[in-house]
């Protein structure tokens, strides 16, 4: 990925460049509507749409009680809310499509016939546009493998499943824990692409997205960041986006919170100033102890996680056994992986293995021979900023706050980006449990 950010002086001169990319790909606002067609079946043969085997029964999880599919009797609720990936269960370090995780700010995912679909680009531009799906895939495309993650994940995103939070319970597991990040290979058309062909105006700092499902969630984001690696994508994993993961299309903002990369994409704003919305004036900000609060935290910090071993699983019983987990931050690649399995006191490099890409999930995986005692099981990644995964205490004092158990039980909100440290206490029996420290 090239590192250097596209100043604004260039942006503007290099704008009318591209004006004439994709003469007949593009139209204006005021353009004329495609004719529909009559959709195709969809496959039920499973040779025209594979499956996987009988025996593979690795699902995702809803909250259990609070939102989404576990719930029926809240109607108003999204079905789409808190959908975990199983982590444990995964190989490599592309998720699923199917069991990439799910948080959708709507009530539920819309229907929406691509050849109806439109994306609109206006404000302060020189051209306002509107593109179809199939004008955008005529464009120059790109495929970035990017993680995404939600700013929940780790902290009170687990609180549903167990009384206090998953973080701090003995049996929370790491699907329940650490199941709303999910890492996937996207393709589409760079933002900046579609921004020079309207031609930003001066003064603009800002872009408003906003999504097509019911109650159109709407999120500012800075001008510099759509720039720079923001994609439109189409793509998700060699086949379209899914539903549930914003069909026909969905932007993708590398290594920043979920919730900016908005789903059901049909309009993009170009503004001087943030939108301020109800989510990231009211849901989003942190609030401190001391009444303070941080606002508009857009990059997710560094994180790794032992998969196996983690919460709920068991050792058949002492020797060799191979710790393999993921790594991740939103500051690009990840240059290093700890492993301690004796709860910090020591710490031993792990293999990264290959392939590594900035602002994605990264394998990690050590060699071990249990000798039969309990242990604790910690890993710490850096990330090519030098920047390390922070204790749960490292955490606590960035938030002005001794993080306990009790606090998280009493708070299990409060918390957003919270990337301390995991750990997993071994017992002697083998059996695996959360521990928070």
């Amino acid at each position: 990925m090239n590192s250097k950010k596209p100043g604004r002086r260039r942006f503007l001169k290099e704008g009318a460049a591209l004006a004439g990319l994709a003469v007949g790909a593009i139209r204006s606002a005021s353009g004329q509507t495609l004719a529909p067609e009559t959709p195709a079946g969809k496959p039920k043969d499973t040779l025209a749409y594979g499956e996987r085997s009988q025996f593979v029964n690795s699902l995702r999880i809803g909250t259990n009680g609070r939102y989404g599919m576990d719930n029926p009797e809240l109607p108003r609720a999204s079905r789409d809310y808190g959908i975990r990936t199983p982590l444990q269960d995964s190989v490599g370090i592309i998720t699923p499509s199917s069991l990439h995780f799910i948080v959708s700010h709507g009530y539920d995912s819309p229907n929406i016939d691509p050849r109806q679909h439109r994306l609109l680009i206006h404000g302060l531009v020189d051209r306002p546009l509107s593109f179809t799906l199939e004008e955008l895939e005529r464009l120059p495309s790109v495929s970035r493998i990017h993680f995404v993650e939600c700013a929940g994940n780790s902290t009170a995103s687990g609180a549903v499943f167990v009384p206090g939070a998953a973080r701090v319970a003995p049996t929370g597991t790491v699907q329940q824990v650490h199941g709303l990040t999910s890492c996937s290979e996207w393709t589409g058309v760079l933002l900046s692409l579609l921004l020079r062909e309207a031609g930003v105006k001066n003064g603009a700092t800002w872009i408003i997205a906003e999504g097509a499902e019911q109650g159109m969630h709407i999120k500012s984001i800075p001008l510099e960041k759509a720039l720079d690696d923001v994609l439109v994508a189409y793509g998700m994993n060699g086949e379209p986006v899914r539903p549930q993961q914003g069909y026909p299309l969905r932007l993708l903002v590398p290594g920043w919170e979920g919730i900016n990369n908005v789903k059901w994409l049909r309009r993009i704003k170009v503004v001087d100033q943030p939108y301020m919305g109800m989510r990231e004036s009211t849901r989003y900000p942190s609030l401190r102890v001391d009444g303070k609060a941080r606002w508009f935290q857009f990059e997710m910090g560094p994180k790794s996680v032992i998969l196996r071993p983690s919460g709920g699983q068991k050792l058949s019983g002492p020797g060799f056994h191979q710790i393999t987990g993921l790594a991740w931050s939103g500051g690009g690649m990840i240059r290093r992986v700890e492993v301690s399995t004796d709860g910090g006191r020591t710490w031993k490099d792990a293999a990264i293995q290959g392939p590594v890409h900035s602002k994605a999930h990264t394998r990690f995986r050590l060699d071990w021979n249990w000798n039969g005692e309990e242990t604790v099981l910690q890993s710490r990644c850096t990330d090519e900023r030098n920047e390390v995964q922070p204790t749960v205490a490292e955490v606590g004092k960035i938030y002005g706050v001794n993080l306990t158990a009790d606090f998280f039980k009493e708070r299990p909100d409060t918390l957003i980006h919270f990337n301390a440290i995991q750990s997993w206490r071994v017992n002697r029996d083998g059996s695996v449990q959360n521990v928070f420290a």
